[in-house]
């Protein structure tokens, strides 16, 4: 392995000793700066005058000297006084006379002097470690935060995994392959290339560098490396400043080495010198610049294929975008007014302090569950300022935009995490799995199905829970006793991971659990000795994750299930599933689509679940030959294709023939939950597995040898994807909001406790007096809606509310139907309707056969309607005639 050269190459003043025990490797730069290393006037003494450089240098230099000789008396009376027993390799400025003191003479002790005017953490570090000769290397900071007494503990973790982690120095199958001893090492317990010494509350390490959240500045403060593993990850590193702990463990990570965490004990007082020497150098700006640059130099890549992902969203949203006021979603059908209804709504209760789970602005009398539908409270909630600053349609571009994005960036973290080495690899897997042709075609106006973020963080705490431990002093707790995950912390996020998904969209949350159990099985069958050494943790984690979902969730899903305007599951009749054509056939918005084909193979255009395009399963089918020999790749296969025979529905008809065949879907159908699921969206679980499948194949691919083979496996995922590249959604114009709306007209017509009556009442066909709602702050309630409620005796879910026979009337009439005789009974009809209702207006906008239904209401009510700007109103509150 390859490992780069040491920014300011480190210059030794001790011979060669050949390789020892334990090098302990400490940064001292700056020791003998006045100002720099040294501590403030104030911790010298009163006496001490702040321009008296010498001596706060000559002190720096005191506390230095009393920290190698407290090294120096531990390793003598823990590892002896041999000359091969340890080393100290202490790593100083170049340009500093470092007195003898500080070494004493010492043959152990060796001097590393570092060049350059300002040399950083990392320079120091990296120096240090590569002039290291020890089978183990420590590294600690000067002022010994952590004593050096806590050095045992992280020997027993390093230590006691044994052999049995392979060739830690990164060798692997000929071929390249990440996974390629997984096999063979199964039942193997990986030794750590690192274990790192954890002290202090977890918030306090995040926050490590002032101003610069999420980084934690203390990684690699104590911490023990296997000795060649630390010499290779330090050489490759090439960041001078505190972010090289980053770099390191990352670049440890990434060759597939162990990292384990103990938890030490920090030193309750200075070990050595005075506190302001152990707190080190004050931050300042220029040092938090350098870190933040830092940081951004080592997350490039991440931060570029992220950059990528948010202009493919802001490409499919196009015309969405380009005009905000006057553009709506063509495909969306009601969708877009319906979940910017549920953006205003939210808004609206939270800033009344209402209940956020129901309202009665629309649904009048009996109001909406909403709690029962895709209200996507754990977002709508967060952008209430943004909604309150610039309006629900830019709340609703946003969650489109940025969650299409932002879920595309954890399937390429969950995919390079745990399956490929090749970030473009990974990338490309991601970009598949957030923009497959069903993730468009939900982009519509479904957010709950695009905005998926958090499934792949589940997925991944999930497999962390299967992933081997082993007890150690904290396996009571489920600690894997080398510092690393543990059942309860993994379990207990994993339950807070799947509370905040259940506030964003529960369907997508159910089927892709579903996802999950079809590919636990799967590995249950492929590697069934694993599966079951996995099936403990997992189920005691699944336990704590249900454990703290409930107490989280018992409120809301107790509203949802059994509160005001519940229904117990939605029927969606026997052809919700897929046409077995509609998976190789391509969607209405994909390179090669024909809208016309699509249409008649789905739902409708939002419904599009499957079309793959027969290339790229076929593509999916050949990487799962290809690479059969991997048993993840076999669960994936099997979870893919098990999907895509659940999304055919109960009832599967044969292409070109008369017979229908029952599908597997029969079994679930009756499930508890399942029945509410359209059984078509369960084919979406197959854009991740065929994601994955991608940057598997193309990982192998980039690192062929051969050219040839090379460009011919390129050419091959690209003949697979093209066909599926997505195209931007198609917008038309949005519907004007009557001026009786914006003029505030409305409010001299409907009183507080009343609803305003569209004609017709808005519906699942048509609900643009949602949008007239929204933009009038939700001033008024409105009878009629789109919404998911009860109907009948049964309290069967519907789109919409119970309809009655005024309603039925009015939209009749205006789709085409031939008026009625109007006789006493249809006024009483309508009158008693009308009340039920608590109407205070009745409102005809301009529409196609205006005519007929002003003529039909004039009628029944036995009155003129007024006419007000561009909408005809008839007054029907209690004491109208």
């Amino acid at each position: 392995m390859s490992t780069g050269p040491a920014i300011g190459a480190p210059k030794t003043e001790t011979p060669w000793l050949g390789a020892v025990g334990l090098s302990v490797v400490v940064p001292a730069l700056g020791y003998g700066a006045p100002g720099h290393g040294a501590p403030d006037p104030e911790a010298l003494g009163p006496d001490a005058p702040g321009h008296d450089a010498p001596r706060r240098a000559a002190h720096g230099w005191d506390a230095l000297g009393a920290t190698v000789e407290a090294v120096r008396d531990h390793l003598d009376d823990h590892l002896g006084r041999g000359p091969g027993d340890w080393e100290l390799v202490l790593v100083v400025d170049g340009q500093d006379e470092v007195p003898a003191a500080v070494t004493t003479e010492d043959p152990r002790i060796r001097l590393v002097r570092v060049a350059g005017a300002h040399p950083g953490k990392g320079t120091a570090l990296r120096a240090g470690v590569l002039a290291s000769t020890g089978r183990r290397v420590l590294i600690t900071d000067a002022g010994l935060t952590t004593p050096l007494d806590e050095l045992p503990r992280l020997a027993e973790v390093l230590d006691g995994a044994g052999d049995g982690g392979g060739d830690r120095n990164g060798e692997r199958d000929r071929d390249g392959d990440r996974n390629g001893d997984r096999d063979r090492d199964s039942d193997r317990d990986p030794a750590p290339a690192v274990v790192l010494g954890r002290s202090g509350n977890r918030l306090v390490r995040a926050l490590g560098i002032p101003g610069i959240p999420g980084f934690r500045a203390d990684t690699c403060g104590f911490a023990l490396f296997d000795g060649d593993s630390a010499r290779a990850a330090f050489g490759a590193s090439s960041l001078d400043g505190p972010a090289i702990d980053a770099e390191v463990l990352r670049w440890v990570r990434r060759q597939g080495w162990e990292v384990a965490e103990v938890p030490v004990a920090a030193a309750p007082a200075p070990a050595v010198g005075p506190r302001a020497l152990r707190r080190g150098p004050r931050p300042t700006a220029a040092g938090r610049l350098r870190a933040l640059g830092e940081l951004l130099r080592l997350n490039f890549g991440g931060l570029a294929v992220a950059g990528v992902f948010l202009v493919l969203s802001l490409y499919v949203f196009q015309g969405l975008w380009a005009d905000l006021d006057g553009s709506y979603l063509a495909d969306a059908l009601q969708d877009q007014n319906q979940w910017e209804w549920f953006v205003g709504v939210t808004t609206d209760n939270i800033t009344h302090l209402r209940n956020p789970f129901f309202t009665l602005s629309q649904g009048m009398p009996d109001g909406v569950n909403l709690m029962a539908n895709a209200t996507m409270l754990g977002l709508n909630v967060p952008l209430v300022p943004v909604t309150l600053l610039f309006g629900a349609t830019v709340t609703f571009a946003l969650v489109l935009t940025l969650g299409m994005a932002a879920s595309a960036w954890t399937w390429y973290w969950l995919i390079r995490r745990r399956f490929v080495r090749s970030r473009w690899a990974a990338a490309a897997g991601g970009a598949l799995a957030a923009f497959a042709p069903p993730m468009v075609s939900h982009a519509n106006g479904h957010p709950n199905f695009v905005v998926l973020f958090m499934i792949p963080l589940i997925i991944d705490r999930a497999l962390r829970l299967c992933e081997p431990r082993r007890g150690g002093r904290d396996g009571h707790d489920g600690h894997d006793g080398r510092g690393g995950s543990s059942v309860t912390r993994d379990g207990v996020l994993l339950g807070l991971f799947a509370t905040y998904q259940i506030f964003i969209g529960e369907e997508p949350l159910l089927i892709a659990a579903l996802g999950m159990l079809v590919f636990a099985l799967a590995c249950l069958l492929v590697d069934h000795r694993r599966a079951l050494a996995a099936a403990r943790p997992l189920g005691a984690g699944l336990a704590v994750a249900l454990a703290v979902c409930l107490p989280l969730l018992a409120v809301p899903l107790y509203w949802q299930f059994f509160g005001p305007q519940s229904y117990h599951s939605v029927l969606h009749g026997d052809n919700a599933g897929n046409s077995p054509r509609a998976l190789i056939e391509y969607a209405s918005r994909s390179l090669f689509g024909d809208p016309e084909t699509a249409g008649r193979l789905s739902l409708n255009t939002t419904e599009q679940n499957a079309f793959y395009g027969w290339p790229l399963l076929a593509f999916g089918a050949a990487v799962c030959v290809w690479l059969w020999r991997d048993k993840v790749v076999r669960a994936l296969a099997i979870t893919g294709f098990t999907a895509l025979l659940l999304s055919l529905g109960p009832w599967v008809p044969v292409p070109r023939t008369e017979v229908v065949l029952p599908g597997p879907w029969r079994l679930m159908i009756k499930l508890p939950l399942f029945e509410s699921v359209i059984e078509g969206r369960v084919a979406m679980v197959c854009a991740p597995v065929l994601g994955i499948l991608l940057a598997l194949a193309l990982d192998r691919i980039l690192r062929m040898r051969t050219r040839e083979l090379r460009t011919l496996g390129l050419l091959g995922a690209a003949a697979a994807l093209i066909p599926v590249l997505p195209l931007p959604l198609v917008v038309r114009e949005r519907a004007p909001v009557p001026a009786f709306i914006t003029s505030g007209a409305w409010k001299d017509y409907v009183k507080d406790g009343e609803a305003l009556v569209p004609v017709p009442l808005p519906d699942p066909g048509q609900a643009d007096a949602l949008h007239w709602q929204v933009e009038a702050g939700f001033g008024f309630r409105l009878a009629g809606g789109y919404f998911n409620g009860p109907w009948g005796p049964d309290r069967m879910g519907i789109y919409g509310a119970t309809p009655r026979h005024f309603s039925n009337l009015l939209r009749d009439v205006r789709y085409g139907g031939t008026p009625p005789e109007i006789t006493a009974q249809w006024r009483l009809q309508a009158r008693q309707d009308l009340e039920f209702w608590k109407a205070g207006a009745l409102v005809l906008p301009r529409q196609d056969r205006d005519t007929e239904l002003r003529d039909l209401i004039t009628g029944l009510l036995g009155r003129q309607p007024e006419k007000v700007r561009d909408t005809w109103v008839w007054r029907v509150g209690p004491g109208e005639p």
